[in-house]
């Protein structure tokens, strides 16, 4: 089965709920099969590093930490506003995301 996710790689989101809500940041990762993102100084987690190599410091680390696509919307680059994202089919076969409440390619 195929996993779908709303968002891309380098589109910038709100957080729509939990601690981090109404941030905004810019998407760095997704992850399709388990539907989550990564997004930039959101969601900041702290992860225990162990030295790899000599002369490598170990130690507590933050990290950015992956959280659910739908917990986050895009925002629209032209209104400036979270939208949902509505899709536009040209005569050439072309497809093109576009925003719900203003009508800007996404």
């Amino acid at each position: 089965m195929i996993n779908k996710v709303h968002v891309k790689t380098g589109d910038t989101v709100v957080v729509l709920s939990g601690k981090e809500r109404g941030k905004k940041g810019k998407v760095m990762a997704v992850s399709p099969k388990e539907g989550k993102v990564i997004v930039e100084k959101i969601n900041m987690v702290s992860k225990h590093m162990k030295p790899r190599r000599m002369g490598e410091t170990g130690g507590i680390v933050k990290a950015e930490g992956a959280m659910y696509a739908s917990k986050v919307q895009i925002v629209c680059p032209r209104c400036g506003k979270p939208t949902r994202v509505a899709h536009k089919i040209y005569e050439d076969g072309t497809k093109e995301r576009i925003c719900k409440k203003c009508g800007e390619s996404l």
